[in-house]
């Protein structure tokens, strides 16, 4: 049960690393328009991963220069700079 609640939350999260006629971009899961264009691939990639970081974590899935999936990358939750105080 809490696996499917985890899954649910990260697939909020998820950004694409796609090609793009001006270079790569970066898509939001569910996003026809792309969120950022850049130069290279890392340069995409590296946004997208904070990107999914500031938004407590989720996935990066990359694109490979013949259009099929390349590569994934879970991103874990960062450290929260206001946790939850223990009111005991």
């Amino acid at each position: 049960m809490a696996l499917d609640v985890l899954e649910g939350d990260m697939s909020k999260h998820v950004r694409y690393v796609v090609n793009h006629p001006d270079g790569w971009a970066v898509k939001a899961g569910g996003s026809i328009r792309a969120t950022s264009v850049h130069d290279t691939q890392s340069q995409a990639i590296a946004v997208a991963k904070m990107a999914v970081t500031s938004r407590g974590g989720g996935e990066v899935r990359i694109q490979g220069l013949d259009c099929g999936w390349q590569d994934s990358e879970i991103i874990t939750p960062g450290i929260d700079p206001f946790p939850p105080r223990d009111n005991r």
